[in-house]
Order: C-alpha cells, then structure tokens, then sequence
C-alpha cells in the first residue's frame, strides 16, 4: 500500500528514543507519503520542527495541548506564532482544544488558552489541530464562534457531533480506534462523514489498531485503520488511502511533491 497520510502524530515521545531515525528513515519505502506532526508543548514544537527539518517528507505544527497549561509561558502566543516565521514547514495550529477528563481541571483556563490559540490560527490563515475529551459542548461552541479551518482529530465522538463538525467545513481524523471491538459509536460517526472530509491518523505512540492493540503505535499501521474504513465506506482500501491522502494535502495545504 501507497499514500498512506498520518495526519497526527508524536514522534518526539520517548517510546521513540531508542529507534526514532531507523523509523522515520524507513517509512517513505513502506508507503507512508506524509506525517504531520502535532505538537503539545514548548519542547514539542522544538522537537517537531527539527524533525520536519531533517526529513522532506515530514510537516509539523505548533501550539499549546490543553493538560499542558499548568506552567503555561506568559508569551506562548509568540511562541506559536514564531514557530511559523522560523520554520516554513510549520503548516498548522495544534494540538490545541479542551480535555475536561481528569479531575481537577481549569475549566476557564483551557477555554481562554483554546480560544487564544483559535484566532491566532485564523490570523495566520492556519488550520486547527483540535483535541476534545469530555468536553464536547464547549469545543464546539468555540468552533462555532470562531470557525477555523482545520481537523477534529482522533475523533470517537456520536455522529451527531460529528455532523456539528461537518457543518463547519472542518476535517474529521479516525485513529485505530475504529477496528476495536466496542468501537460502534466511532464507526456510526465514520459512515456519516463524507469521503471528502475524511483523515486518517495514528496518534502514535497511542491508539494502535487491532490485531496490534497494546503494542506502540506507528505510521505504518495506518493500514489497518484504512481497511476497516474501506470496508465501512465501500472502497477498496487503496482508494480510501488515495483520498485521504489527497484531504490531508488539502487540510495542511500541502502542493505535492
């Protein structure tokens, strides 16, 4: 299998230490056309764009995820913003949004944070790398407000949420998630997305598809995402991976090589 797009991915985290290069060398050869690569933190943006800088094939982003605002920079607007003057392959906003799972969370802080992040986007003319756990209301009041373009990744969500998304004119990601057993919410979601707006991510080192769930996630399981999808849809699965290809170019604004 060819132009296979992980949309969102981590290849900064420490899972990846001891084998990040033998990777990120290899998979242009295993069909993996484009990774982007979304950043959570001021170290992560580093991290990411020194990868992207490194490898043609590999885009990145910048911004603030929602549990990293504890010890939040005062400047980290100017931090994201810089990343886009210093590094041309920086192509979008993310991963920015709202997590209200954990206990103890700042309700207030992460809706400011999110929201900051949202109009500098739109200011750039930048896509979103959206983030939504438990918090589903809220996120799509501020995309309702704002109207970014950009991606809802990693979405598990009801179909109707997903519908919500859909009349934004945003970009829906389905992660592994969709070939687990108990996965039929994903999947309700998944056959109400056109192909037009549909991405496939890994959200790697997490999320791996089943038969490989519980190992560490990787582009190149991307294939088994996109055979379910296949089957859901009704295409075979090189199409699927050619047209979520062809989205992902689109969402990013990537020209092709």
């Amino acid at each position: 299998m060819y132009n296979i797009f992980d949309t969102h991915a981590h290849y900064t985290d420490s899972s990846f230490d001891t084998d990040r290069t033998e990777l990120l060398s290899a998979f242009q050869e295993k069909g993996v056309r484009y990774i982007m690569l979304a950043s959570t933190c001021s170290e992560d943006i580093q991290g990411n764009s020194e990868l992207s800088r490194k490898y043609d094939y590999i885009y990145t982003s910048a911004g603030f995820h929602p549990e990293n605002i504890d010890g939040l920079p005062d400047n980290y607007i100017d931090i994201v913003r810089n990343a886009f003057s210093e590094n041309p392959k920086t192509l979008a906003v993310g991963e920015i949004g709202l997590d209200y799972h954990y206990d103890g969370y700042d309700r207030e802080k992460q809706i400011e944070v999110f929201e900051k992040q949202v109009i500098l986007a739109n200011e750039l003319g930048k896509p979103v790398i959206v983030h939504s756990r438990d918090a589903t209301e809220d996120t799509l009041d501020i995309l309702k407000k704002y109207r970014p373009s950009g991606v809802m990744h990693c979405f598990s969500g009801s179909a109707e949420t997903a519908k919500e998304i859909l009349k934004l004119g945003m970009y829906i990601g389905f992660t592994g998630v969709i070939t687990f057993r108990n996965a039929r919410k994903a999947i309700k979601a998944l056959e109400t997305v056109p192909l037009e707006k549909l991405v496939l991510e890994t959200d790697c080192p997490y999320m791996s598809p089943e038969p490989l769930r519980g190992k560490r996630s990787e582009s190149t399981m991307i294939e088994y995402t996109a055979k379910k999808a296949s089957e859901i849809k009704g295409i075979p699965v090189q199409e699927l991976l050619d047209i979520t290809c062809r989205n992902g170019m689109e969402l990013y604004g990537i020209h092709g090589d």
